[in-house]
């Protein structure tokens, strides 16, 4: 089915748009112009939404705006914002009257013409999900990357072709009402995260393994055979199975030995290049590269495999460096917003660090991460909600003995001023929070913009 034939679908239909942010925002532009009766529903009031809410009540929308937005909703059709839920009262109740919940995404698995590649998992997927777009890139493939990040892709199927190829990074709140799986699914890895919102850890994971339910047997699920959860998934798989491991070698997929990379099929294995070649630093990085590798198999020559991972230079806010000052390396790695993320970027450096850490929390606990912190880190700079106690489980971990120093700053410009003036020549200032930004920042993004301007401005 093509997206102006799903559009057609919905005239005659009451839809409902949960939340006006960026990957709703061309569907509602596009309800609109297909003469869709179409109902914005947004926590945010009028003034806050500003011109956008001016200008969806100029193409003939009606607006459900402030706290009780969704309270008593009439619809036919609601489309779910990622963050929202489907379990909440409102979103029940309306489903109980007859209303039909979907979202953006699942939309466009409805629409896609071309096969889907979609990475999850707790942490790396976004890496991972740009790791497989270059590699695809590279082979001369066009490559349409959305989901968590890039563009949203609903509206843009119809110019998609047969032989092109998606690349989706899926969270746990889009992949928890999926109805379809991708052709290729990839679980990088999974640990407790977002139980802030979440039910439960087992609502956690069972969202996860909606990656991959819907397959049937042609379909191709990538799991990290080193992660216990991942591993299991293998018995509920239909289609076929293919693991990546810098442990173990592996029959099907990709591992690691003796310091490099190889790729197995049917037990025969091939060296694709050695680790050290990688472009991007620590260990963590090797796992998303051969979780790449193994999603790609048959599409990608060794060759191309070998030149993006010595070349790819990463992504915005992932370990990224930032600049030399004084002898003094910077690197912005606020996507991590789980000590599991933090411990990785800990772990891919050779010396320990100056980390600057702190945030909102998810309910996840940080007694893991105080232990890792005391092996890794020379100077622990805290700021945000979570400081204390962050604090705490650094002065609790066993291998705590008064070091690293520990310094707490209520600012998060002072945070990342009081790290650089502690810093001496050969040292790396790491911000890599353990947390959430949503204390002070409406994203991780912007999190690591205010990082970057702060270190950038350092004379």
């Amino acid at each position: 089915m093509r997206f102006s034939e799903y559009l057609g679908g919905l005239r005659g239909k009451r839809v409902a748009v949960v939340g006006a942010g960026v990957s709703n925002t061309p569907l509602i532009d596009a309800l609109l112009g297909a003469e869709v009766d179409t109902v914005v529903c947004d926590r945010r009031r009028r003034e806050e939404l500003g011109e956008a809410a001016a200008r969806f009540d100029e193409m003939g929308a009606r607006l459900r705006l402030g706290d009780d937005y969704l309270e008593d909703l009439e619809a036919d059709v609601i489309f779910r914002t990622p963050g929202l839920m489907p379990w909440i009262r409102e979103l029940t109740e309306a489903v109980k009257r007859g209303a039909y919940l979907t979202s953006e995404m699942e939309a466009f698995f409805d629409v896609c013409p071309c096969d889907i590649i979609a990475v999850t998992g707790s942490d790396g997927k976004t890496t991972t999900t740009s790791i497989i777009a270059e590699l695809l890139k590279k082979e001369g493939k066009t490559v349409h990357v959305g989901g968590n990040i890039g563009t949203p892709l609903l509206c843009m199927a119809d110019d998609m072709r047969a032989d092109d190829v998606v690349v989706l990074e899926l969270s746990s709140f889009q992949l928890i009402t999926m109805k379809k799986s991708p052709q290729i699914a990839v679980i990088t890895n999974v640990s407790p995260n977002h139980l802030d919102i979440h039910k439960d850890v087992e609502e956690y994971i069972e969202a996860k393994r909606n990656i991959y339910s819907h397959q049937d047997s042609g379909g191709k699920v990538v799991l990290n055979l080193d992660n216990e959860a991942t591993r299991g998934f293998a018995e509920s798989a239909r289609g076929e199975v293919l693991f990546f491991s810098r442990r173990e070698k592996v029959q099907n997929g990709a591992y690691v030995e003796n310091e490099a990379i190889y790729e197995a099929v049917d037990g025969n294995s091939e060296k694709i290049m050695l680790c050290c070649d990688i472009m991007l630093p620590g260990a963590h990085n090797v796992e998303n590269y051969i979780a790449a590798f193994s999603a790609v198999r048959g599409r990608v020559n060794r060759g191309a495999m070998e030149e993006t991972a010595r070349t790819f230079l990463g992504v915005q806010h992932r370990i990224e460096f930032i600049r030399e000052l004084r002898g003094v390396r910077y690197y912005n790695d606020s996507i991590a917003s789980s000590p599991t993320r933090t411990i990785a970027g800990l772990r891919a450096f050779d010396k320990k660090v100056i980390l600057i850490a702190g945030g909102k929390g998810k309910g996840i606990g940080f007694d893991d991460l105080g232990a890792e912190i005391a092996r890794h880190v020379k100077t622990l700079v805290l700021t945000g909600m979570t400081k204390e106690m962050i604090r705490e489980a650094v002065v609790n971990a066993p291998g705590y003995a008064g070091a690293p120093e520990i310094i707490m700053r209520d600012d998060f410009t002072d945070a990342v001023l009081a790290a650089a003036k502690s810093a001496q020549d050969g040292d790396i200032v790491l911000l890599s929070p353990a947390c959430t930004s949503f204390d002070r920042f409406r994203n991780f993004e912007e999190r690591g913009d205010k990082f970057k301007e702060v270190v950038r401005g350092l004379s």
